[in-house]
């Protein structure tokens, strides 16, 4: 990158932090999730060689780390104590950030295949909610490769404790809706526990289910 492009930056980003300064929250969150899109935009159509090793992927990895550690240091981060616990699949197309235009360190998130939960995951969850998490979000998606293996006897074969585990995630969560402590949290609406399908391609939550029941009567689901 050239000086000028550099400096051209810097004077762009001082403007805009003058700027969201003095805008109040609503304007700052909304133009923080709008520079995540651009963000996004601008580096979305950068392809990585076909021919690239191993090694050279690594290398991307801890060179582009350093770049964004150093970047940081002029941009520090304020602390937020999760208030939201999030399951999500491990497909590189959802991501969190982007799924709700939202930086902010407000969500805990468990990346498994298929959004699947184990006995680990469900006393992880539980170690969230008894240090203040407020919502968990269970969520699966469409044009999930784990849900496409389930559905393929060769796949099945091929990877069996994966599509046994997808056969199996609506009962580990039920299993974890009925841990006493995930229990009486619902019961004394200290905590809601939803259960949202993700369109992969349009990033939309569609609500499935919510708990406590009173809550999913009076919430409005997405279309």
């Amino acid at each position: 990158m050239s000086k000028r492009a550099k400096l051209a930056i810097a004077a762009a980003l001082l403007l805009l932090g003058v700027a969201v300064l003095g805008a109040g929250e609503d304007v700052r969150f909304t133009l923080g999730g709008a520079l995540v899109d651009v963000g996004y935009f601008v580096q979305d159509p950068i392809d990585e060689p076909e021919d690239i090793t191993p090694s050279e992927v690594l290398s991307e990895v801890h060179a582009h780390n350093e770049l964004a550690a150093s970047l940081r240091q002029h941009f520090p981060r304020t602390h937020h104590h999760p208030l939201v616990a999030m399951v999500v699949c491990m497909d590189s197309r959802l991501d969190t950030n982007e799924l709700l235009g939202d930086t902010r360190q407000y969500y805990y998130v468990l990346r498994t295949a298929g959004s699947l939960l184990s006995e680990r995951e469900e006393e992880m969850l539980e170690l969230a909610v008894a240090g203040g998490v407020k919502v968990i979000l269970l969520t699966t998606h469409t044009d999930c490769a784990a849900e496409r293996a389930a559905a393929d006897p060769v796949q099945r074969a091929r990877y069996p404790h994966l599509t046994a585990g997808v056969d199996r995630r609506a009962a580990h969560r039920a299993e974890l809706l009925a841990r006493p402590a995930i229990a009486a949290r619902i019961q004394s609406g200290e905590l809601i526990v939803e259960e949202a399908r993700i369109d992969t391609h349009t990033g939309r939550l569609a609500v499935l289910s919510s708990l406590p029941r009173g809550y999913e009567e009076g919430h409005a689901h997405p279309p």
